[in-house]
């Protein structure tokens, strides 16, 4: 029997978001228990946000911190590949959401170190130098679902929705009912929403 081909799945983040993170993390389940293979793309909370009006002061604090660790994360694709983003938000990831550190350049240096990367990559959140290919990158997976949604975006057989956003990490045989029922619902012609209100905060274990 041929071994079946994988489903490619396009999976847009921030680093910066605690639902974006278990979004990625559950996506991570589901490539073990189905045949998934998910290519990482960059999109940026600031970018959206950077011309509304209606942001609360605290808000508008957290957007201004959040170009560093796209434009980051944009740089190392830049130089040396896709390949790299799984390992660097992983490692970004970790340290920002389950262990509660600091956003600042020593932490993102500690990620690159363990991602395999130059810490001279962490010029790069003062920089606009590659803000033209964080800005396209972004561009890319938020026309497929509009501008009204934030992170994460996910794309997977021609159709892109936001989301799923959960709490806590769906493992194992729950990873995959979930994905089974995103497909279905993803495929399903004039699908737009689903949605309830969030009764929980990130959960990160």
């Amino acid at each position: 029997m041929a071994e079946q081909e994988p489903t490619q799945l396009d999976f847009w983040f921030d680093p910066l978001c605690p639902w974006a993170w278990i979004t990625s993390r559950w996506v991570l389940e589901v490539e073990k228990v189905r045949p998934v293979r998910t290519r990482w793309h960059v999109m940026s909370l600031a970018v959206l946000n950077e011309h509304k009006e209606d942001l609360s002061e605290h808000y508008r604090e957290v957007m201004k911190k959040a170009w560093g660790p796209v434009r980051v994360c944009i740089a190392a694709e830049q130089k040396f590949g896709p390949d790299v983003l799984l390992p660097l938000y992983s490692a970004l990831g970790t340290r920002f959401h389950n262990e509660k550190q600091d956003r600042g350049r020593a932490t993102i240096e500690a990620a690159l170190a363990e991602a395999g990367l130059p810490a001279d990559l962490a010029d790069a959140a003062d920089s606009a130098e590659y803000d033209d290919a964080l800005r396209a990158s972004h561009k890319d997976g938020m026309d497929r679902v509009g501008y009204e949604v934030g992170t994460p975006v996910i794309s997977v057989n021609g159709h892109s929705l936001f989301g799923p956003v959960i709490s806590p990490i769906p493992r194992g045989e729950a990873a995959a009912r979930l994905w089974d029922g995103v497909l279905l619902v993803a495929g399903t012609e004039g699908f737009f929403e689903l949605k309830r209100s969030r009764t929980t905060d990130p959960i990160f274990d």
